[in-house]
């Protein structure tokens, strides 16, 4: 089964699938599944366009809407997880995923599906340590904090993730995990984005989270975006296979032990602002293990009638954007998607968005967004978290930080991390791994299945097919984890620091410093 794998969309649905269209002339046969590692932007109409977390200059329709409204259909079943430009009140509607638009699919804040019997596994959003702990409170219309802050990583998320027992084979992120640059070319990394070395030296470069995930999980691929550098062999065409079940159905379906998770861990839920750690065997909570039994997986097969299907019940919840009829007006609604709805029933689980407009209602916690002219300013306006997960202050400036309002167009890096689950682990360095705190696990260890030699004079190998030691070609032959990366998220950035707009603002300019990588 062939897979394409894309970094940050941006709306620009038309130029991925006329690439797709190109590498499968090229290439030895159709791709099965498009995978989009977030900034996907599915923006229907003006009022999505006013939740993006970007300045207005910068919010443009593209092309997804086509998608939605029916006009256009997309050739290739696409799957995305959200990331820190995203149409937020549109993905807000499906907490649990669910399809944006016929054939393109949303995985949720975090969520596992089956294709082909391929089980492929994903975490929206990037990584915040003073949101990290809060709940899912945010809700349109948002204000100037809460359209950054909902789109940051939350703690029961990866809570839900590590209750999973089963092998992944693909896991999308947006951000990278952190400490993936001692497991490729280090060495190539600074030579390129020599502004990166104090946080690779601090080992503070990527998101903590998503470092606790790749751990646990150890999928057989790991591909993220959240950069904008241009390494046009490896991003023209990002074309992987992975083994798959022939016998299995071609069709997109739920995962029996993700379900179970979700079940189970209902009443975790917190839809406020409330700072909460998540339950651990530390004599304060009556459970702290919810990951799935066999008897719980049977109950919901049985509640699902033993069938796993996702369904194909797509509709459209808001109006779509018409070009001869601008309505720059439009109202936000904070919905209620008939698909989250169903899916719920059928789980016997809560809706997110349900609690929140009842807590709306009792404690009127959504701001309002409306009016707002730009987004800018302080992240969320929340002391830091009490755990010190951010620990290093960059000492130099980023030369790539500058007005560059001209450059239109743009590639995102992409990287996939291999690893064995039989393979021993390798820890880090002391001075690599000093920086990590009590609010994550003391495992930083990444597979030594990713490591190189110490002179970090070529790039580790990626494996495919699970296969140890074959390396993934893509492109001109490289393989992928000799992509250089670009910082993830500068939530350790001190206050103070010289605020410069970045290469990546000709493109889409972050709300504030913090959030762009």
């Amino acid at each position: 089964m062939r897979l394409a794998v894309a970094g940050c969309c941006h709306g620009e649905l038309d130029k991925i699938y006329e690439t797709l269209a190109l590498a499968e002339r090229r290439g030895p046969g159709r791709i099965d599944i498009l995978l989009c590692c977030g900034d996907f932007q599915a923006v229907r109409n003006e009022a999505d366009l006013r939740c993006m977390a970007v300045p207005p200059k910068y919010r443009h329709m593209q092309t997804f809407y086509r998608y939605y409204s029916g006009e256009k259909k997309a050739p290739v079943l696409t799957i995305f997880i959200g990331g820190n430009h995203e149409a937020s009140n549109h993905l807000q509607e499906l907490p649990y995923g669910g399809w944006v638009a016929p054939n393109i699919y949303y995985l949720g804040l975090a969520g596992v599906v089956k294709y082909r019997g391929v089980r492929i596994g994903g975490i929206s959003g990037i990584f915040k340590s003073h949101d990290y702990r809060k709940g899912h409170f945010e809700c349109p219309p948002y204000n100037a904090a809460t359209i950054r802050s909902i789109y940051h990583v939350r703690n029961i998320e990866v809570y839900k993730l590590k209750q999973l027992k089963q092998p992944m084979d693909i896991f999308l992120s947006h951000d990278w995990p952190r400490s993936i640059y001692h497991y490729g070319n280090k060495k190539q990394l600074l030579k390129t984005k020599s502004f990166f070395r104090q946080e690779v030296e601090n080992n503070t470069l990527g998101s903590p989270a998503a470092s606790e995930l790749l751990e646990h999980l150890k999928p057989t691929y790991w591909f993220s975006a959240h950069l904008h550098v241009k390494f046009a062999a490896l991003m023209q065409h990002q074309v992987i296979e992975v083994e798959h079940d022939p016998s299995a159905p071609d069709s997109l379906e739920y995962d029996a032990e993700w379900l179970t998770v979700l079940r189970a861990t209902d009443d975790l839920i917190n839809v406020t602002e409330r700072l909460w750690n998540m339950p651990e065997n530390n004599g304060l909570h009556t459970r702290w293990d919810y990951s799935a039994t066999k008897e719980a997986i049977n109950e919901v097969l049985e509640r699902l009638n033993h069938d796993l299907k996702v369904p194909n019940n797509f509709s459209i919840t808001a109006a779509c954007y018409d070009p001869s009829k601008p309505q720059t007006q439009m109202q936000l609604v904070h919905r209620i998607n008939p698909q989250t709805t169903e899916f719920c029933a059928q789980l016997g689980i809560t809706d997110i968005n349900v609690r929140l407009q009842k807590a709306k209602e009792d404690q009127h916690l959504c701001g309002d967004y409306e009016g707002l002219d730009d987004v800018e300013g302080n992240d969320s306006g929340e002391d830091p978290s009490e755990y010190n997960t951010d620990t290093s202050a960059l000492s130099s400036i980023n030369p790539d930080e500058i007005m560059l309002d001209e450059e239109e167009e743009y590639d995102d890096s992409i990287v996939s991390a291999h690893s064995d689950v039989n393979t021993p682990s390798v820890e880090p360095s002391s001075d690599q791994a000093s920086d990590f705190s009590a609010s994550f696990s003391d495992i930083r260890i990444l597979p030594s299945s990713m490591t190189v030699s110490s002179d970090d004079t070529s790039g580790s190998p990626v494996c495919k097919e699970g296969n140890s030691g074959d390396p993934v070609e893509v492109g001109d032959g490289k393989d992928l984890t000799t992509v250089p990366l670009k910082r993830l998220s500068d939530e350790h950035e001190p206050e103070q620091r010289k605020k410069i707009k970045r290469r990546n603002q000709a493109i889409y300019a972050a709300v504030d410093d913090n959030d762009t990588a």
